[in-house]
């Protein structure tokens, strides 16, 4: 995990027949602004060499939200660290617990890719078994089936969306709805793993799960297969992976307590020009003070193993005091 508190951007020139090639690159250190700089430099030294020897390469780093898109380090303001522990603050506002050995897993219980696309499976067998049961004497010869097979696949499209609506809300609604599902699910995790200590957080959209009996690594098999059981967002996964860590938001998000305008200025990747500094305050003054009402979670029970690592001990009480989850402020 590299949370970097100094950034700078390096420039690297090179002009032949009257034809100029530059490349920009950012550097990073937790050391110095200067040495920050001076990796800046050395990166685009290195990428226009790359450049000029015929590879093809981007003339400009992108800045871009915390995704791991390109490889860089998580590209937000540090707000303070604890530990091994960072809180940044992120793209649009929040404050972002990131820790590289507490397993942290928000599990959200809104349609996941796998009710979408087991119920549209289901919906598609069902509609092309039913089109060629109502057609199946009415077409011996091999042009006729042939039309036939067209008639079922466009009849499989126009009817198949919303039979899988219906069978999506069936299956929920029989699972005792969406949350009891997914709380059914992260229990059902726990049965099989008795060896596991889980304490569950419902959140805004779902469930917020935390690995207390260990520390793990991001890469872990046993993270993955917790991942998988548990349906967590893709996206997620492939953050934690990318930056070998795991992350947990600790305060609203904006749009959730009514604040209508976006965080500026736009967009709100770190780092900004010193110029941007004070329209960037005026925003994060009024966020901190509308934040104040809200909790990001809700602790909801423990299950299994009792026993609590000690170094995950402390990250636990860093993110229940700062997303205020034992409190009954509504959450955002």
């Amino acid at each position: 995990m590299i949370v970097p508190k100094y950034w700078a951007e390096g420039r690297a020139h090179h002009r032949e027949k009257g034809k100029q090639v530059t490349v920009r690159r950012y550097g990073w250190s937790d050391a110095s602004q200067a040495d920050a700089q001076t990796s800046a430099d050395a990166r685009a030294q290195e990428a226009l060499a790359r450049v000029l020897s015929g590879e093809k390469l981007h003339r400009r780093d992108h800045k871009v939200a915390y995704n791991g898109a390109e490889g860089l380090p998580i590209r937000e303001e540090i707000l303070s660290t604890h530990g091994d522990a960072v809180i940044t603050r992120n793209s649009y506002g929040a404050h972002c617990l990131n820790t590289p050995n507490v397993l942290f897993a928000d599990v959200d219980f809104g349609e996941s890719l796998w009710w979408k696309s087991t119920s549209y499976l289901i919906a598609a067998a069902i509609t092309m078994f039913v089109f060629l049961w109502m057609t199946a004497d009415c077409c011996e010869e091999r042009s006729s089936r042939f039309w036939l097979f067209v008639g079922t696949l466009i009849g499989t499209a126009i009817v198949c969306r919303k039979l899988s609506e219906w069978l999506r809300k069936l299956l929920l609604n029989r699972a005792g709805g969406a949350a009891n599902a997914t709380q059914n699910r992260i229990r059902g995790f726990s049965a099989r793993h008795p060896d596991w200590g889980l304490r569950v957080y419902r959140t805004p959209a779902g469930f917020r799960v935390v690995a207390s009996h260990a520390t793990f690594t991001a890469s872990q098999p046993e993270v993955a297969e917790c991942f998988s059981s548990l349906r967590v967002d893709r996206i997620y996964v492939r953050m934690c992976l990318n930056q070998q860590c795991f992350r947990a938001r600790l305060t609203a998000k904006p749009w959730r307590m009514g604040m209508s305008g976006h965080m500026r200025p736009r967009p709100g990747v770190w780092p900004i020009k010193p110029e941007q500094v004070p329209v960037r305050a005026a925003w994060v003054a009024e966020y901190e003070r509308v934040a104040n009402g809200f909790a990001a979670c809700r602790f909801i029970e423990k299950l299994g193993n009792a026993i609590v690592h000690p170094d995950v001990r402390s990250v636990i009480e860093l993110h229940d005091a700062q997303s205020r989850a034992h409190s009954e402020l509504p959450l955002a």
